[in-house]
C-alpha cells in the first residue's frame, strides 16, 4: 500500500482501508486525486469519480512531506475503486442478476428441450465399457467442464443455489467489481467441476452451480475476514452446508463443493490481500494457477479413462 497519508488514521496493509476522516468506516472507494480512501459521507462527486473534502478545497497533502491536490493520476485510473481495485458500478448487483437470469434461462430451455439436458450435464466418459464411448469429458467435450455450472433440473435445486448466489454474489461483486468477481465465479465453478471429473464415477452425470456457490461462500469468509468482520454468520451457513453436502440420503456431488470452497478461498485471498502496486499481476496470476491446476486434473483423469 501506499504510505500513509498526512492526516489519516494510522494503519498497515494487514488491515482493511479506512476512511482517513472516519477511522471505523471500512470503505473501498478512493480520492481520485490524492487517492486517499473516502466513506460514503466524505466523498464528493466531482467531473471524475469522487474526491476527499481537502481536494476539493485545494488542502490536500500527502505523506513524504509537501502540500497542495498532489498528482492527478492518469485518466485510465480516475475511476473510484473498490478494495480489489475494480471500478465503483452504478448498479453493484449487474452481473449477478445476469448469472441468474443465465442460469434462469438454461433450467427453462431443459424442461422445454428435455434432449438439451445431456448436452449440457457433467460426464467423464459414455457410455460404460463394453459399449463404445461417445459422449464425456473424457472424449475431447471439455465444454462440459462449463455448461454444468449453469445446469440445473430440479426447482429446489436452482432455487437454493439461486439464493445463495443473490445473497453471496452482490456484496463481492460490489467489492471485487465485476471483473474480478466474474473471474472468482467462474474459476470456482470449474474448480468444482475438474474435482468431481477425477474423483466420481466417469458414468455419472453431474450437474449445478454449487461448485461456484461454494466458491463464493470461500471468497465471503476471506473478505470478512480482511474487513475485520464476524465470521461466525458466514462460518455456520457453510458448515450446514457441508452437513448436507456429507450426509447419506442425499445424491450431492461433494467433490464439487470441495472443488469450489477450495478455489473461492485462494482466488478470494488473492484478490482482496494483493498489493495495490501489483495488484492485477497477483490476482490475475493467482486465476492462472488455479485454472492451469484444473487443465492438469482434467488431463490427469482423461489419460486415467482413455
Amino acid at each position: 500500500m501506499d504510505g500513509q497519508a498526512a492526516g489519516a488514521s494510522p494503519h498497515d496493509a494487514g488491515t482493511p482501508p479506512v476512511c482517513y476522516r472516519h477511522p471505523d468506516r471500512p470503505t473501498g472507494v478512493r480520492c481520485t486525486r490524492c487517492e486517499r480512501p473516502v466513506c460514503t459521507d466524505c466523498m464528493i462527486d466531482a467531473s471524475v469519480g469522487f474526491q476527499c473534502p481537502e481536494c476539493v478545497h485545494g488542502g490536500a497533502s500527502r505523506s513524504g512531506g509537501g502540500s497542495g491536490r498532489g498528482p492527478v493520476p492518469r485518466a485510465g485510473d480516475a475511476r473510484p475503486r473498490t478494495l480489489a481495485g475494480g471500478v465503483v458500478a452504478a448498479d453493484p448487483r449487474l452481473l449477478t442478476k445476469i448469472l441468474i437470469g443465465i442460469n434462469v434461462a438454461v433450467f427453462v430451455a431443459v424442461h422445454a428441450w428435455p434432449s438439451f439436458l445431456d448436452a449440457m450435464v457433467l460426464i467423464g466418459r459414455w457410455p460404460p465399457q463394453p459399449f463404445v464411448p461417445t459422449e464425456g469429458v473424457a472424449e475431447g467435450e471439455w465444454y462440459r467442464l462449463v455448461t454444468t455450472v449453469f445446469t440445473h433440473q430440479e426447482i429446489w435445486h436452482i432455487a437454493f443455489n439461486m439464493l445463495s448466489l443473490w445473497w453471496l454474489g452482490g456484496p463481492l461483486e460490489q467489492v471485487l467489481g465485476r471483473v474480478r468477481y466474474l473471474a472468482l465465479y467462474l474459476v470456482s465453478g470449474l474448480a468444482g467441476s475438474a474435482l468431481t471429473y477425477l474423483l466420481a464415477s466417469p458414468t455419472t452425470a453431474t450437474l449445478g452451480a454449487s461448485g461456484a456457490v461454494f466458491g463464493l461462500f470461500g471468497a465471503t469468509a476471506v473478505l470478512m475476514r480482511r474487513l475485520n468482520q464476524d465470521l461466525r454468520p458466514v462460518v455456520a451457513l457453510l458448515v450446514i452446508n457441508l452437513v448436507f453436502t456429507f450426509s447419506p440420503g442425499f445424491d450431492i456431488a461433494w467433490q464439487a463443493h470441495i472443488g469450489g470452497l477450495v478455489a473461492g478461498v485462494v482466488v478470494g485471498y488473492g484478490m482482496v490481500h494483493a498489493p495495490r502496486e501489483r495488484r492485477t499481476l497477483v490476482q490475475s496470476g493467482t486465476c492462472a494457477l488455479v485454472l492451469a491446476l484444473c487443465v492438469g486434473l482434467t488431463l490427469l483423469r482423461t489419460a486415467q479413462l482413455t
